[in-house]
C-alpha cells in the first residue's frame, strides 16, 4: 500500500467515525448502502456535519463569535475547494470529501451553494420566501444531489432519468430540512434567534400554520417516493429507510397539536425506527 493510499483510508475512516457519532438514524440507513456507496455518502455527510458544527455547535462553545465562525467556515470552504482541485488536504474530513467529489464528478457547483447557506446561519435570522428557498437548496437539496452522484456513479443513466432522479433527490433533501425546521421550531428561535419559515411566528404558531407546512412537506415526500423504486439496488433500501423515517416523523408532527409541537421535540421511538428499517431491508419502498 502506498503512503497516499494509507492516508486515503485513514481519512475515510475518520469521516465514518464523525458521522456515526453524530447521527444514529443516519448510521441505521447507511448500513443498507452497498459498501462503496456507503463510504462516499459518509464522506459527504462528515463534511456537512463539520460545517454545521461551525455555525451551530462547539465553535460557539469554544468562544467564537459570528466573525470568528465565519472565518472558520470560509477556511473550511477554501480547504475543500483546494482539495477538490489537488486531491489532497491536511484536514482528514476534507480529504475524504474531496476523494468522493473527484471520483463521482461533482465540484463547486454543489459546494458553493452549500457553504453560502451555512454562512446565512451566521447572519440571517428571518427569511422571506426567496431566501428560504435559496437556503433550503444550499443546505439540503445539494446534499441530496451529491449523494445521488454516488448512487449513479459508473452507471449508464439516460438524461431524462437523471433529471427525474435529481428532482427526487432535491425533493427528499428539502423534505428532510423542512421537517427538521418544524420539529425544532421553538428551539431554533429561543436558542439561536432563527425563524426559518417565512411568515411563521413561534409565539402565534397555529394549527393552520402547522397543516400548511406539513402539506408542503408531504408534497416533497410524494415526489421523492416516486423515484425510489427506480434507484440502483445498492442505494434503494437506504433511501427508502430515510424516506420512511422522515415520513413517520412528519406524521407524528401532524398528530401533535400546534401548541404542544412548539413546547416539545417530537421523535420517532427506536422500536418504530427498527420496524421501518426492517421494511426497507426487505425491499419495501414507500408509496408515492
Amino acid at each position: 500500500m502506498t503512503r497516499l493510499a494509507l492516508y486515503d483510508r485513514v481519512a475515510e475512516e475518520t469521516a465514518s467515525i464523525v458521522i456515526r457519532r453524530y447521527s444514529t438514524s443516519f448510521g441505521l440507513a447507511a448500513r443498507l448502502l452497498e459498501t462503496g456507496v456507503r463510504q462516499h455518502v459518509e464522506n459527504i455527510y462528515a463534511l456537512v456535519r463539520v460545517a454545521d458544527e461551525i455555525v451551530d455547535g462547539p465553535a460557539m462553545e469554544a468562544g467564537l463569535d459570528a466573525v470568528g465562525a465565519s472565518r472558520a467556515l470560509n477556511e473550511l470552504e477554501r480547504e475543500t475547494e483546494l482539495a477538490m482541485e489537488s486531491g489532497f488536504s491536511a484536514n482528514l474530513v476534507v480529504h475524504a470529501f474531496a476523494l468522493t467529489a473527484r471520483e463521482t464528478g461533482f465540484g463547486s457547483e454543489l459546494t458553493t451553494p452549500f457553504f453560502e447557506s451555512m454562512r446565512t446561519d451566521l447572519s440571517a435570522t428571518v427569511h422571506d420566501q426567496e431566501s428560504f428557498d435559496r437556503y433550503v437548496y444550499g443546505s439540503a437539496e445539494v446534499v441530496g444531489l451529491m449523494c445521488l452522484r454516488t448512487f449513479l456513479h459508473g452507471r449508464d443513466v439516460s438524461a431524462p432519468d437523471r433529471e427525474r432522479f435529481e428532482v427526487g433527490a432535491r425533493s427528499l433533501g428539502a423534505a428532510f430540512q423542512k421537517v427538521n425546521f418544524l420539529r425544532d421550531l421553538a428551539a431554533d428561535f429561543e436558542a439561536l434567534g432563527r425563524s426559518y419559515f417565512p411568515g411563521i411566528r413561534v409565539e402565534s404558531f397555529s394549527e393552520a400554520d402547522k397543516i400548511r407546512l406539513l402539506d408542503d412537506i408531504d408534497a416533497d415526500l410524494r415526489v421523492s417516493a416516486a423515484v425510489i423504486p427506480d434507484l440502483p439496488a445498492g442505494s434503494r433500501r437506504a433511501v427508502a429507510l430515510a424516506q420512511g423515517l422522515f415520513a413517520e416523523l412528519a406524521a407524528r408532527l401532524r398528530a401533535t397539536p400546534s401548541d404542544k409541537l412548539v413546547a416539545a421535540r417530537i421523535r420517532v421511538p427506536n422500536p418504530v425506527k427498527l420496524r421501518i428499517a426492517a421494511a426497507a431491508a426487505i425491499g419495501r419502498t414507500p408509496r408515492a
